[in-house]
This record gives C-alpha cells, structure tokens and sequence, in this order.
C-alpha cells in the first residue's frame, strides 16, 4: 500500500489529453485550498500548458479563463494547405507570447519539465531548467499532436507532442512522492463499444477509443516500473472528446470529483 505523499516536496505529473486535460484544474483547486505547492511540475501536451501555468505562478481561476481562450477555436486555429499538420501554431505562439513573456524554461518560480517527442529520432525529449530554451517553445513542442498541429522545430531538431513516448512524465520525476493526474488512464474510455446508427460516427469514436487505450497501456506499464510512491488520480473522462473545449466548467468539475473520492492524499 501506497504511503501518503509529503506536502512539502512532491512532483506533480500532469498527462496529456487535450480538452481533458482541463479536468486538472479539479486537482490544482484542491492543493490551492490546502495551502500545497508541488516541489517541480512535469506536463506533457495539455498537462504541459496547465503545467507551466502553474509553474510561472498562475491560479486555477486565472488558468480557467486563459483556457475559455481555446473554447473560441477562431483565436486559435490557423489552417494550412501545405506542410504535414492541419493547423498552424502562429495564433496559439501568440497567445504564449502574450501569457509567457519570453520566459526562459529555467526561469520559472517552480521548476518545470516538458514532455516532447523528437520526429527525427522518436526519442523523448525532456525541456527543463538545463535547456536553454524558451517556455512558449516548448509548450509548441510537447502539444504538436502530429497530422494535426504544425510541429515545432528547436535548433536543429524537430518535435512533436510527447503523448508520442511518455503521456504521464513519472519517469522524470525528481522526487519520491508523485501526485499524478491521468486524464486518459482507465477511466478515459467507456466499458461498452459505440453502438450509433451512422457506422461513421462508430469508426471515429473506435478511433479515439483505441487511442485512449493505447496511451493507458504506456502509462499502466510506467507506473508498474516505478519505485516511486505515486498517488493517481484518474478522472471520470469518459463521456468527452479531446475536442470539448468549450465544456470548461464540466471538465473542470470531474477533478474535483476525482480528488474528493481518496482524500486524504497527503500525511501530516
């Protein structure tokens, strides 16, 4: 049995998800009312931009409105017809520019490391306080879903979203203790196959579906490995699509679910 985790140093691991990623804020409400900081943050994709929110000092109400932003896709989304991914990174670089300054990765109140995948090699890559590399960078790199949004090219390497080698960062993690939140663990996808009328509408969520479990199996098989103490929190995701951005609020409320179901999570 798991012992409870330390307050006063533990690494909070945050997974990758997209939309679902926003159940999260659940957890970070709960530290927030306890008074509880994370000792170093590690993020990858969704979990990275909440991550490095939470690492440049940000509070889950202020992190909240900052992802209403992507529930208006028109201020994120900028099409292209050539290249190897749907959607362009300019307007999101934008608003990372306008939240993260030039921020420097090794300048964060908290440290922090973000998950990404080298294209070139498929080796993971970990951007952390040793890269000198610039936050709004790095947050390009570790959410570039490949196919989907434009990958991002660091010096002379190219990278795309680390869901790709590591969804949930454990194994970077620099302390014992580990509160990890897995938005797309066990409870990510539902127990009964799709049964829509339209066949289509089947095969997309048998696509997702297949997904999920593919990226739980990386994780189940992480956490088996680990001889860290790890608290998982995986939320009840399994009624939304990675797409749901404009489900804020009910995303943001599976968290809390989630939390209040093991309390206490940490010793005295």
């Amino acid at each position: 049995m798991k012992k409870k985790l330390n307050s006063n140093r533990f690494t909070l691991v945050l997974s990758g998800g997209g939309a679902l990623g926003v159940a999260h804020l659940g957890i970070l409400e709960y530290l927030e009312q306890r008074e509880i900081v994370p000792a170093e943050v590690i993020g990858t994709s969704m979990g990275g931009i909440i991550g490095a929110c939470i690492a440049t000092g940000m509070k889950s109400t202020e992190i909240q409105e900052l992802l209403g932003r992507f529930a208006g896709v028109k201020n994120w989304l900028k099409f292209s017809l050539s290249g190897n991914a749907i959607i362009e990174h300019d307007k999101i670089e934008e608003i990372f520019i306008e939240i993260f300054g030039q921020t420097m990765m090794h300048e964060t109140a908290i440290p922090l490391k973000l998950i990404a995948t080298n294209l070139g090699n498929g080796e993971k890559k970990v951007f952390g306080a040793g890269c000198d590399t610039a936050l709004k960078d790095a947050l390009l790199a570790t959410m570039a879903i490949p196919g989907i949004f434009e990958e991002k090219t660091i010096g002379e390497n190219v990278y795309g979203d680390g869901f790709l080698c590591e969804n949930l960062g454990i194994g970077e993690a620099g302390c014992d203790d580990i509160l990890a939140v897995d938005v797309m663990g066990s409870n990510s996808f539902p127990k009964e196959l799709p049964a829509n009328f339209f066949k289509s509408k089947n095969v997309l969520e048998m696509f997702e579906r297949s997904l999920r479990v593919l990226i739980c199996n990386q994780s189940r098989q992480l956490l088996a490995g680990s001889p860290k103490n790890i608290c998982l929190i995986e939320p009840d995701t399994s009624a939304y699509r990675t797409y749901d951005f404009h489900k804020i609020d009910e995303i943001t409320e599976l968290g809390r679910v989630a939390c209040s179901g093991i309390e206490p999570i940490f010793g005295e």
